[in-house]
């Protein structure tokens, strides 16, 4: 069996550190991602998902991403049910994270720093909004397999 979700957008707010009674460091927040294709004459939807995250990655969010940054996200699904305040029984999934990466320029992030170490990084990771136009290839619409 395989459980494995990776995802990149925005934060649509600040991400909030909390501690569970036991002293666990927890963080949940909402990211934002533009879905690849419109209908024609139609805006692009974004659809939000929601995201958990524990311990050490919980801290590293926390610390180095606000409302607006890129971050990509690896981790697996989970759902689970709850009660709201009216007593209606709800189901939520979300992504539990296993890895956090900036993928935003170093402008937009503010430093360049690895999640597994929290030491900064020599060179930040290369991203799209960094690429160089010549960089990319144009594909003729014929030779899309969709």
């Amino acid at each position: 069996m395989v459980n494995c979700a990776v995802i990149m957008g925005r934060l649509v707010a600040d991400p909030e550190l909390r501690t569970t009674g036991s002293g666990i460091s927890v963080t949940s927040f909402t990211v934002a991602i533009d879905r690849r294709y419109a209908r024609s004459g139609e805006e692009r939807q974004t659809d939000f998902i929601d995201v958990i995250a524990w311990r050490q990655n919980a801290e590293f969010i926390s610390k180095y991403f606000r409302k607006g940054s890129m971050i990509a996200i690896q981790g697996s699904i989970q759902t689970r049910t709850y009660e709201d305040k009216s007593g209606n029984k709800r189901k939520a999934v979300e992504i539990v994270v296993d890895n956090a990466s900036f993928c935003g320029s170093k402008s937009e992030t503010g430093t360049a720093v690895r999640a597994d170490s929290f030491a900064p990084m020599s060179q930040p990771a290369p991203s799209y909004s960094t690429a160089d136009e010549g960089d990319f290839k144009e594909i003729p619409e014929d030779d899309l397999p969709f």
